[in-house]
């Protein structure tokens, strides 16, 4: 399994390019946007210029990682010869249904159909295929090229011998793959965004601020990041959508996204992304500052 086209060119997707890239596999990088992939290899240039720097790399292995990689916006004409697939774009649902329509008709018989979906049933996209036992979730974690997980997700169909292959090829990449079954949030999601949203609840109902909520599981918990902070990276609007997901799917109201969550979604305040969510980010700065759309103790947006 040497060529490999990943779909979609944001972050999610030009991560996942550069990892296979780097280890030596042929990857065709495909998105609407011409635009979108060249700033996607401006991106994996520039990170890979990072580990030239920090002499993780050398200047040949960087050259040789961008050789690997060719832009398209031709779908159907980059999966005509793919061995494996990896669909990174927006975690819509119909979005991807559609998609994976479309590669089940181009791509080879034998091309093994990936999602990197973070929280949308595997088993639900294999339904739409013509090979649901080779329709797998190859779920990376952000930024792909740092974080070393991999959650390999089984639909009710994935065949034994698709999952080995993609825990294998998972290790090649110098991940660590865990394999877990296709139910809503899988492992990853339905445990953090029920935290993530109880921090929101947390904001939302005054009981301490953003940066009091964040100390807390920084320095009680030994989390690297805040649950808030973690939210705004991880963009808010992806954090509703899998909160539904997961409401939607176990009908259990301990999942309902907090009013506060839908709220800044509707108003467009997605984090990081947009510049304002939980924190405001100013170009270049690195300062962590708080929104100052939320008081102190108080989640009332001004």
């Amino acid at each position: 399994m040497k060529n490999i086209v990943v779909i979609g060119a944001g972050t999610m997707g030009n991560g996942i390019a550069h990892v296979f890239a780097m280890n030596g596999y042929s990857v065709s990088l495909v998105d609407i946007s011409e635009a979108a992939l060249e700033r996607a290899l401006g991106t994996i240039s520039k990170n890979l210029d990072r580990m030239v720097k920090k002499e993780k790399i050398t200047e040949a292995d960087k050259s040789e990682t961008l050789a690997n990689i060719t832009l398209s916006t031709n779908l159907n004409e980059a999966a005509a010869t793919a061995d494996l697939v990896v669909e990174a774009a927006t975690e819509n649902i119909d979005l991807k249904l559609k998609i994976f329509k479309q590669i089940d008709e181009a791509a080879p018989a034998n091309a093994i159909l990936a999602t990197n979906t973070s929280s949308i049933s595997i088993t639900k996209i294999a339904a739409v295929t013509s090979r649901p036992a080779q329709v797998i979730g190859m779920h990376f974690m952000n930024p792909v090229p740092v974080m070393k997980l991999v959650e390999v997700i089984r639909g009710y169909a994935t065949s034994d011998e698709v999952t080995n292959t993609i825990m294998e090829m998972s290790k090649n990449l110098g991940k660590i793959p865990t394999e877990v079954n296709d139910y809503p949030g899988f492992i990853a999601n339905r445990i953090l965004m029920p935290m993530i949203n109880e921090a929101i609840y947390s904001l939302y109902e005054s009981v301490a601020g953003v940066e009091e909520i964040d100390t807390v599981m920084k320095l009680g918990m030994a989390h690297p990041m805040g649950p808030l902070q973690l939210a705004d990276f991880i963009g808010l609007d992806v954090c509703l959508s899998i909160l539904n997901v997961l409401h939607d799917g176990f009908g259990n109201p301990k999942y309902a996204p907090c009013p506060l969550l839908v709220n800044m979604v509707t108003a467009g305040y997605l984090g990081r992304k947009t510049g304002e969510g939980f924190y405001k980010y100013e170009k270049g700065s690195k300062e962590l500052v708080v929104s100052s759309r939320f008081k102190k103790n108080d989640a009332s947006l001004v």
